[in-house]
């Protein structure tokens, strides 16, 4: 994934159910996160069409997944499960031994694609906190 590829970025999550487009999600700061994660973040073309996408990152310490998605007529080919296993070697050679990821609390969908590949829920361990630094409820 590249920052040319924001605008058919965008265009997926709208079409996306159970994401949230953010300001995080705008073009800058797309670019921004790509930029400083060369290499880690995937997308799923069908012939011009995106039908996929995960992007990946670290801090040096953990590694964490954001927006994996697969456009509704290219459920359940693999394609998600693909991206994933490509995000998760990317952060592997990096020396990233443990992965992190967030959805939201209602996406019943998701939980279950996470837990059939075999990541763990730790609501019952893991409280998260959020700070914004700008005035904009958005960000």
């Amino acid at each position: 994934m590249t920052p040319a590829d924001h605008p058919a970025f965008m265009n997926m999550m709208k079409a996306t159910t159970g994401v949230v487009i953010r300001k995080a999600d705008e073009y800058a700061a797309v670019a921004r996160y790509l930029n400083r994660n060369p290499g880690m973040s995937h997308l799923a073309f069908d012939g011009d069409q995106l039908v996929g996408c995960a992007m990946s990152g670290h801090d040096g310490k953990r590694g964490y997944l954001q927006h994996v998605m697969t456009a509704p007529q290219a459920q359940s080919q693999g394609i998600a499960r693909t991206l994933v296993d490509r995000c998760l070697e990317a952060l592997s050679r990096e020396g990233i031994d443990k992965v992190h990821l967030d959805t939201l609390h209602d996406n019943h969908q998701a939980h279950r694609f996470w837990e059939r590949l075999g990541w763990s829920n730790r609501n019952a361990e893991i409280v998260r906190f959020s700070r914004l630094l700008v005035d904009d409820p958005n960000a």
